[in-house]
């Protein structure tokens, strides 16, 4: 085998149209381009989408979903994470430092989720704490420290 006689496989590769080449081609006189309007013409399109001046179809179906802005700076902590922490005492700046949460977060929830082994205590401004998790916390003689 040579580079110079590689071929794709007969039949994967359709013969190309050749229009206006007469009427036995089946593609003659009007080049299968049907008769009048705007797409016999040359230059005839518009962009994808037009509907002839209606309101095409993306612009006339709802938007759907929605992108909280807060969202962007809001982190979840689960429990079993708390273990990374080298202090016991847990506000967004350690949670911070210890990359359990991404640098830019405002705001922070401890979720139960996983066990936690040491006592912790929770800086409420910041760090919020959801029912199970505050139970599982002060199951273990943590507590969660409100303002």
């Amino acid at each position: 085998m040579r580079l110079n006689t590689i071929k794709p496989a007969r039949g994967s590769r359709p013969e190309r149209y050749r229009v206006g080449r007469g009427s036995a081609s089946g593609n003659g006189k009007t080049a299968g381009r049907g008769h009048k309007g705007q797409h016999s013409r040359s230059g005839g399109f518009h962009k994808v989408g037009f509907e002839g001046g209606q309101m095409p179809l993306q612009r006339r179906v709802p938007k759907v979903g929605f992108r909280s802005r807060r969202g962007r700076f809001s982190a979840e902590v689960r429990l079993s994470e708390l273990k990374y922490l080298a202090t016991d005492t847990i506000d967004l700046s350690t949670l911070k430092m210890a990359d359990l949460v991404p640098q830019h977060t405002r705001r922070a929830k401890v979720i139960a989720s996983g066990e936690v082994e040491r006592a912790y205590v929770v800086r409420m401004p910041g760090v919020a704490v959801t029912k199970g998790a505050r139970a599982a916390i002060e199951k273990v003689g943590g507590k969660i420290e409100e303002p």
